[in-house]
């Protein structure tokens, strides 16, 4: 395996570790904790999504400098390529309502809830589906 290779294979995984870690562990948890209200669950939430979003995008950079470097096969590239639209679908459309919708309720409004949590979620598993397809892809060597 060379470098670039297990450079992107070690990113990927980590990568997909922090998801699984921060989306499917910690965020639904915070909101069943003794005395955390809604307002300090968004609190934290928008915190905590903030700084994951910001180091997925560092990964994001990194593996396309990897795959740049040593090119892996097409369906490696494929999953890759739909891990990072993943995540430009969840910065550039899904979390900007997220963020409106938390600051409304921050502020006092109610309302129907959103569903906009539903797609982050559903994104989230895409992106995860695809991280944990493209780092066995590259860790077993199948790149076709």
């Amino acid at each position: 395996m060379t470098t670039a290779r297990a450079f992107l294979t070690a990113a990927d995984f980590l990568w997909l570790g922090m998801v699984l870690a921060i989306s499917f562990i910690e965020a639904p948890l915070k909101f069943r904790a003794p005395n955390v209200t809604l307002a300090i669950g968004l609190g934290i939430g928008r915190l905590v999504f903030r700084a994951l979003n910001g180091v997925e995008s560092l990964f994001a950079i990194l593996i396309l400098a990897a795959v740049w470097a040593d090119p892996p096969g097409l369906a490696t590239t494929i999953t890759l390529a739909v891990a990072i639209g993943a995540l430009a679908i969840q910065l550039l459309f899904v979390r900007p309502r997220l963020t409106r919708r938390s600051d409304a309720v921050l502020a006092g409004a109610e309302g129907p809830r959103s569903r906009s949590h539903y797609a982050y979620v559903a994104v989230e598993v895409v992106k995860a589906v695809a991280l944990l397809t493209a780092g066995v892809l590259v860790l077993t060597g199948v790149m076709p």
